[in-house]
């Protein structure tokens, strides 16, 4: 009797701490897609069955970054802590994904947790490689050169701006895919905004060079920017690579990707670098990665192509349209019914058609709101000609976004634009 009750208590310990490493929803990454889908996974299955892994101590909502950049809105307004966001109840594992074993249902966290789950959603974002620039990332410990891609790097693009005096800005576009393939573009338009309010445009070249062969890929809008740059004397470069960065001599290194042998230098008053960017590294090792490394998901029902009980959202699938936050709404809307079908043992009968959009940041008070699909076809929201640059999309973007992403997106109270655009379609019938 004795020894059983010498044993009992720290038997008792050890099942209590296994039981507290199993869940029944299991969320990797507390970027907009993880937060959004462990708030709605919680109403579906209880607090106590959801957990997210998730390292950082701070949450951005990274679409502001660009007008951080700018100098339109402070730092502080983009970021909350990852507490704040995270759902009440849901356990937050405060590590780093290390390895996704999805044959046995676990992940294995850096600092040796092994989590098994009955479902997985993964939501790990993509993975930023300024290091395949050469002269980057020490780069950026000089002036006049910048990112808003990174919260490390975004207040060097405004503090490049605002020191600029005269010569050649040059924005860059890399030969990879990027989230929000829109941003590169929308701080050029800005800092040709800001050298004509400070009185700089007529000693500013503003050149854009992008990797692409076009300048937009959704042709409706693509025309109308092409006219924008045209008539604010903006130069736009295809198919040019940024290679390399010399800060010391403040030089940008690119090649002709239709001719790499073509290297060209230009010197820049201020550089603003839009990096490579590739798949997530623990996603691209794992059995759930596709031949490119990006988790491989059934595009309309965002259910992994291979294993039925794991799921994906945003940055980090292979899903063929633009990685942007509005994507990620209307993905987690689609998300949140397959799960809940699959739960049911039912098929799923929602269909994500792609719908992404990149409010097109042409200056400081207009905005052109891209929307499409998976197709590139326009899927617009609002009855008017959205390809046409407004000041209301500006408030939207700038004042109306932010309020929905962090009280809606991240509630999963927000599912994207689709009812409204019904409503508003029903209201002119």
């Amino acid at each position: 009797a004795v020894e059983l009750i010498l044993f009992s208590t720290p038997l008792i310990k050890l099942t209590r701490a296994f039981a507290k490493c199993h869940y029944k929803m299991l969320v990797l990454g507390g970027g907009s897609g993880g937060i959004a889908m462990s708030a709605r996974m919680k109403r579906m299955l209880g607090a106590e069955n959801v957990a997210v892994v998730e390292p950082s101590e701070m949450h951005y909502y990274q679409p502001l970054w660009t007008l951080v950049g700018a100098g339109a809105k402070s730092a502080a307004s983009a970021g909350r802590s990852t507490a704040s966001v995270m759902p009440s109840g849901v356990k937050w594992v405060k590590s780093k994904v290390q390895e996704i074993n999805p044959d046995v249902n676990t992940v294995l966290t850096v600092d040796g947790t092994k989590i098994s789950y009955e479902y997985l959603i993964v939501a790990l974002g993509l993975q930023l490689h300024f290091e395949r620039i050469k002269g980057l990332p020490e780069g950026f410990e000089h002036p006049k050169i910048g990112s808003n891609y990174s919260v490390q790097t975004v207040e060097k693009t405004k503090r490049a701006l605002q020191d600029f005096k005269e010569g050649n800005a040059v924005f860059t576009f890399p030969n990879t895919p990027v989230k929000c393939a829109g941003a590169p573009q929308k701080i050029m338009y800005l800092s040709e905004d800001f050298f004509r309010k400070t009185g700089k445009r007529a000693k500013a070249n503003v050149i854009y060079n992008t990797s692409l062969p076009v300048l937009f890929g959704i042709k409706k809008y693509a025309d109308s920017l092409w006219e924008i740059v045209k008539s604010r004397d903006i130069q736009v470069n295809l198919r040019q690579n940024l290679i390399e960065v010399r800060p010391e001599n403040q030089e940008a290194v690119f090649e002709n990707l239709d001719n790499p042998s073509e290297i060209k230098v230009i010197e820049y008053e201020m550089l603003h670098v839009t990096p490579p960017m590739g798949p997530n590294l623990v996603v691209k090792a794992s059995l759930l990665a596709d031949e490119s490394g990006w988790l491989d998901l059934n595009k309309e029902t965002l259910q992994h192509m291979n294993y039925p009980n794991v799921f994906g959202i945003g940055d980090c699938t292979n899903l063929p349209t633009s990685k942007t936050a509005a994507a990620v709404a209307a993905q987690s809307a689609v998300l949140n019914r397959t799960i809940k079908k699959i739960l049911k043992n039912e098929m799923p009968d929602k269909k994500y058609d792609g719908y992404t959009s990149c409010p097109l940041v042409t200056s400081y008070n207009t905005v052109m709101l891209a929307e499409f699909d998976y197709n590139g076809q326009p899927l617009e929201t609002f009855p008017i000609n959205q390809a046409k640059e407004s000041r209301i999309m500006y408030h939207m973007k700038a004042d109306i976004m932010p309020h929905l992403y962090w009280h809606g997106l991240l509630r999963g109270l927000w599912g994207g634009p689709e009812p409204f655009r019904k409503i508003l379609h029903l209201g002119m019938k």
